[in-house]
């Protein structure tokens, strides 16, 4: 299995049916702002992320701009999930096309 890569517009649909936003930037960059219900991926979680996952749940995978989350979409479908997409343009891009979609603490 491998994974694709997906367009903002085209991840919206896939969220409102239950998609998983994995974020993989650093802990400042992700507390500073992320995608609504993002999850914080890193080294530290994976693990557990992976063990307690559905693995047919789709995973989009986000970074800065959508260049880092290839290999860890990759590496995600690589342990089993189905359905797995990095994101084109990252939360650089998303955040400038889905503002209203962002959080931050």
């Amino acid at each position: 299995m491998t994974y694709q890569c997906l367009d903002i517009i085209d991840a919206l649909p896939l969220l409102e049916n239950n998609a998983k936003v994995v974020d993989i930037r650093d802990p400042a960059s992700f507390s500073n702002g992320r995608i609504r219900h993002a999850l914080h991926l890193t080294n530290d979680n994976i693990a557990d992320f992976i063990a307690t996952s559905d693995m047919n749940t789709p995973i989009i995978v986000c970074c800065y701009h959508g260049n880092s989350s290839k290999n860890a979409a990759e590496y995600l479908a690589s342990v089993g999930f189905k359905e797995v997409y990095s994101l084109n343009g990252g939360f650089t891009q998303w955040l400038l096309e889905q503002p209203e979609r962002c959080e931050s603490n």
